[in-house]
């Protein structure tokens, strides 16, 4: 078996693939715009895109902020706290989050609830407000909690990796010169971890986008729950899925390309850095 080799130097290689997908992705537009039938299956389903989004944006900045937290947590001096950040990033990390969507939406949802009303009883007694129903809490919000609950535990491994691959003289050199620990890791630590991070988190962001699409099990109204409807009452299965995938694909690829143009700049960035204070910073 051979295999060809890459191009040497600087030379870059040409996207073909990118090239291939513009004009099948071309193509399928312009039969959209010509073809009544997808039309309106586009019309339909894209009504879903608004949904996707805030899910996807909502519960992975959560699921940042939570994992960054369970990163230090396992980083941190203090024995129960690292266990304790363990444990849930193995528990989670083996649970599917399929099986965590229904948990959370049909264990946890009616749990949170029966908590909040013992926490209010005083008020609901004194008939300051209402006691709270199962219902009242969105299917939505459930699936934003499910996918920031398991998306955490993932992100956590990341900053985690990223933390630890920065140089360990740097931060002994950091401490000689009297900084705090948060001075330390918001100059000194984060700035440099973050060019390991990104590339795995974006990932995560493009696998949100995709994972996202378990929330129309729950009858939530994104991209794919639209199809569903659609796909049900016309029986047009082949029409209505292929444009649910065509929709995926253009928020993911574009996506990718986003997060790939920014990820090389932050390169170009670390490498000026590099040439213009030669021996203080190491190498990427």
């Amino acid at each position: 078996m051979s295999f060809q080799k890459l191009p040497a130097g600087n030379a870059v290689e040409r996207p073909w693939w990118l090239y291939a997908f513009l004009a099948l992705a071309g193509t399928a537009g312009i039969a959209i715009a010509v073809n009544g039938l997808y039309a309106q299956v586009f019309a339909i389903v894209a009504k879903g895109i608004g949904v996707t989004v805030f899910v996807t944006l909502v519960a992975f900045a959560l699921a940042t902020v939570i994992g960054m937290v369970i990163a230090l947590m396992g980083l941190s001096g203090h024995v129960a706290l690292r266990q304790s950040a363990r444990f849930y990033v193995e528990i989670i990390r083996g649970i599917p989050i399929l099986v965590l969507l229904f948990y959370v939406a049909f264990v946890g949802a009616p749990a949170m609830v029966a908590l909040a009303n013992l926490v209010l009883t005083p008020l609901i007694d004194s008939g300051v407000m209402d006691k709270i129903v199962v219902r009242d809490f969105s299917l939505m919000w459930r699936a934003i909690i499910a996918l920031t609950i398991g998306y955490a535990a993932f992100i956590a491994e990341i900053f985690r990796a990223g933390i630890q691959a920065v140089d360990e003289g740097q931060i002994e050199a950091a401490k000689a010169l009297g900084l705090t620990r948060f001075q330390r890791f918001r100059l000194i630590v984060f700035p440099q971890a973050i060019r390991t991070i990104f590339p795995p988190l974006s990932n995560d962001f493009v696998s949100m986008v995709k994972d996202s699409s378990l929330v129309s099990v729950l009858g939530v109204a994104d991209i794919t729950q639209m199809g569903k409807v659609y796909a049900a009452s016309s029986f047009r299965f082949f029409e209505t899925y292929s444009i649910v995938a065509y929709i995926y694909l253009l928020l993911t690829i574009g996506l990718s390309l986003i997060l790939r143009g920014i990820e090389r700049r932050m390169r170009q960035k670390a490498r000026l850095a590099r040439d213009a204070s030669p021996g203080v910073f190491p190498p990427a």
